[in-house]
């Protein structure tokens, strides 16, 4: 391993050991909480743009797969981990994560204090660094990171959405075969909007009894409000992603024309907030964010689900004037799922389908189903 030298806005300067990719990155430090599945965390799209800190501190001691992969690639700029173990051991793992690392240009960072790295991020706010195998000297990184844009100021939806439309098939996973289930015909379709899709999320709605086709972020709400006029399709979902949903001033009139199309609708994540701002509710960043595998979350039925969470934006809580309130989170009270009120469109903030777990919001996509027309 060689060294790596981290430079925080906040003036924090750090050395470390690297493994992974080399180079220089800049992004935003957060800290997930999961205790499982550091590579679908690695791989998921929301990270673009990112530094990941885990707070589980053994982390590569299972290896990698291609069946955990939640997208072709790994969007993260890099990842903090207290000890990383080159040696695996797992009968479904292929390869180490410091290949994995390398192949998609993701630097790796250990032999750090990651319980101190969370403490910052929670006392004063996920920040933008930079991080470097080449630079060790302070000043110049914090000069470099100085002229480098901000998170909120790049659209990483641009480099994670698919470029062609394409139909989605597979389904769950099966633990007895060790395989995704083949996806089945269905007299039910949806669209799905990518802005960044976890592969599991589409894995669950084909479970749900659907027929998925994905479609870019660069949508054409006429031609989709068209398709479902003509009957081609009888629902839209609009998916996770990263970055401030904000900047999505093209998109937020795309879904507006969907809204007043009275399509039915389900959004995840990022998607939960563009249709927040698409009917005038504006989102707001949260301090350090909510991300990992164990938020607890009340249900309409005020039974508490354990989640898995990951965003840095929330929706304001004046959405209640247009929608109900279904899931709320019970860590810090900030909504979790709205249904809007006399439309058949409802969103969640956390990942209901949690791979690798927890598995307790999956029926989410079965209500889903059902007002598929």
């Amino acid at each position: 391993m060689q060294k790596v030298w981290i430079y925080l806005e906040n003036g924090t300067f750090l050395e470390a050991k690297s493994f992974g990719a080399t180079g220089t990155s800049v992004g935003e430090i957060v800290f997930n909480t999961s205790l499982t599945g550091y590579q679908e965390i690695i791989t998921d799209p929301s990270y673009a743009g990112q530094f990941v800190t885990f707070t589980m501190p053994e982390i590569g001691n299972v290896g990698v797969n291609e069946d955990d992969m939640e997208s072709k690639t790994a969007y993260c700029k890099g990842v903090f981990v207290r000890t990383y173990h080159h040696e695996y051991s797992n009968y479904r793992g292929q390869k180490d994560l410091d290949s994995l690392l390398k192949e998609h240009g993701v630097l790796g960072i250990t032999e750090i204090d990651t319980r101190y790295l969370t403490k910052m991020i929670r006392d004063e706010g996920a920040m933008m660094m930079i991080a470097s195998t080449e630079i060790s000297d302070k000043d110049e990184l914090a000069k470099q990171l100085a002229a480098s844009p901000r998170i909120e100021d790049i659209n990483y939806i641009e480099e994670v959405s698919t470029k062609e439309a394409y139909i989605h098939k597979f389904g769950a996973w099966d633990h007895e075969n060790k395989a995704y289930n083949k996806a089945v015909m269905s007299d039910k379709k949806v669209v799905v909007v990518d802005f960044g899709v976890k592969r599991n999320i589409l894995n669950e709605l084909v479970e749900s009894g659907l027929e998925v086709e994905v479609i870019p972020s660069s949508f054409n709400a006429e031609e989709l409000i068209a398709r479902f006029e003509a009957k081609e399709i009888g629902g839209i979902f609009l998916s996770n992603g990263p970055g401030d949903p904000l900047t999505l001033t093209e998109e937020k009139k795309q879904v507006q024309k969907l809204i007043e199309a009275n399509i039915p609708m389900f959004a995840i994540c990022l998607g939960h907030q563009m249709l927040s701002i698409a009917h005038g509710f504006d989102t707001y960043k949260l301090k350090f964010g909510q991300h990992g595998g164990n938020h607890p979350v009340a249900n309409p039925s005020k039974v508490v689900e354990i989640t898995a969470q990951n965003h840095n934006y929330n929706v304001p809580d004046n959405i209640i004037e247009i929608a109900e309130i279904t899931h709320q989170n019970l860590f810090d009270n900030t909504i979790e799922g709205v249904k809007y009120k006399n439309k058949d469109i409802f969103s969640v903030q956390h990942h209901p389908e949690a791979s690798p777990g927890p598995h307790e919001s999956k029926y989410i996509f079965n209500e889903f189903a059902k007002i598929v027309k």
